[in-house]
Order: structure tokens, then C-alpha cells, then sequence
């Protein structure tokens, strides 16, 4: 599953799951832009360690929340490597809370940055796709957007706002060479769930068929399955990996 010559922009690139997705493109031969938000020692971490294992990578800055950022992100990313072949849309965040103590402020900060900020990159990336014939977009939803949650409301929305997106642009740019697929994590071990507490772990891991949380590559080799040639007659399909959670 090659991807030597490929550019690769992943969004929340510098930590946990978005970290393994950016070093497991680049070990593919893809140049990875590793798009961070507030935290650039982590993006330069990565960046760093996908170098150190001879790969091509760099960060960039960018909030997926604000429109003229991503806009002059991407134009700069375009002129200066000439063209972005993948997309992954994996920048996300969670504000947390039971309906009725839920903020509109917190609504409107999860469905800013985990669905619009979709809609925005993969819009700014269409047209150059669609123009070299060519294109993989791969965006990160989650199990929470297919089977929800109490307490995540606004999060469930957005993850799910992400699977008729997802499916609607697949068929708009398929004619043009252009996949659009979606993966959707389980609970996976990150910064995130190192958090729970071992009574909250333990009742999650009862909930999954195979008894454990996943690791942050397994979501990154279903991307890069979505984003090689292997996958070049899949679109508007979702990879579910969850440890049989849902299915």
C-alpha cells in the first residue's frame, strides 16, 4: 500500500490517534502535514519522529473552527507542495454534559470544530482533487456517532452529522476519481481515556467483545487501507474499529 509521492494533511495530527495516522502515512512514503492547533512542541514531536525514521514531514498551524484560517492554510500548502492527495479529517474536541446542564456554547464549540471543521478542509481540498483526478478523504468519526451516549449529545451529533456527509460528497466527487470513507473508533487508548478511572475502564472493556480498548494504529491502518489504491473501488464506507462494540 504504497503512497510514495502522495501529500497527506492530517488535522489534529499531533497527538494520539492523528499522531499515528500521520507516522503511519509517512512510513507509506506520503509527506504528512501535521496540522496542530495550540500545541506545536507536540506537533514538532511528531514531525520529529517521523524524520527520524526517514520520513517527509511538516507542521502547520491551523484552527479547523475558522474558516480564513483553514482557507489560508490550505492555499499555502497547495502552492508550496503542489497538490494534497489525502485528507484525513481527524481534529475533534468534546465539551461534555447531560442535556439539560448543557451549554449553547458548548454545543455550538464540538459541532464548530468536529463537523464544520470537516465540511470546511474537505471543501478547500475538493476542487484540487477533483482537478488531478485523484483524491482520498478519510474522516474520523466514532462509535459515540452511531450508537450515542448520555452525556454527549453534541459530540454524537456532530460524529454523526459525519456519516451523511461523508456519504453525500462520496457520491458528489466519485466520477472524479475521489473516494470519501469514514472510520469510527471505539475507545482506544489515548491521553483521553489514561484519564478514567480503572472502575469506568473496566466497565467500558466489559462492553467490548474482545475484552480490551484498541491502540491508537489500529485506527491508523484502516486509514491507510481507505487512503492506498487498494481501496481505489470503496467509497461513502465506514471501517468500525471497536473490538465488536457495535456492529
Amino acid at each position: 500500500m504504497s503512497l510514495s509521492g502522495k501529500v497527506a494533511v492530517v488535522t489534529g495530527g499531533s497527538r494520539g490517534i492523528g499522531r499515528a495516522i500521520s507516522q503511519r502515512l509517512a512510513a507509506q512514503g506520503a509527506k504528512v502535514i501535521v496540522n496542530f492547533v495550540s500545541n506545536p512542541a507536540a506537533a514538532e514531536e511528531t514531525v520529529g519522529a517521523i524524520r527520524a525514521q526517514g520520513g517527509s514531514a511538516e507542521a502547520v498551524q491551523f484552527n479547523v473552527a475558522v474558516p480564513a484560517e483553514i482557507e489560508a492554510a490550505f492555499e499555502k500548502i497547495l502552492k508550496e507542495q503542489g497538490r494534497v492527495d489525502i485528507l484525513v479529517n481527524n481534529a475533534g474536541i468534546t465539551r461534555d454534559g447531560l442535556l439539560m446542564k448543557m451549554k449553547e456554547e458548548q454545543w455550538d464549540e464540538v459541532l464548530n470544530t468536529n463537523l464544520k471543521g470537516v465540511f470546511l478542509c474537505t471543501k478547500a481540498v475538493s476542487r484540487a482533487m477533483m482537478k488531478q483526478r485523484w483524491g482520498r478523504i478519510i474522516n474520523i468519526t466514532s462509535v459515540i456517532g452511531f450508537a450515542g451516549n448520555a452525556g454527549q449529545a453534541n459530540y454524537a451529533a456532530a460524529k454523526a452529522g459525519i456519516v451523511g456527509f461523508t456519504k453525500s460528497v462520496a457520491k458528489e466527487l466519485a466520477s472524479r476519481g475521489v473516494t470519501v470513507n469514514g472510520v469510527a473508533p471505539g475507545y482506544i487508548v489515548t491521553d483521553m481515556t489514561r484519564e478514567l478511572s480503572e472502575e469506568i475502564t473496566n466497565t467500558i472493556k466489559s462492553e467490548i467483545p474482545m475484552g480490551t480498548l484498541g491502540e491508537a494504529e489500529d485506527v491508523a491502518g484502516a486509514v491507510a487501507y481507505l487512503a492506498s489504491d487498494d481501496a481505489r473501488y470503496v467509497t461513502g464506507q465506514f471501517l468500525h474499529v471497536n473490538g465488536g462494540m457495535f456492529m
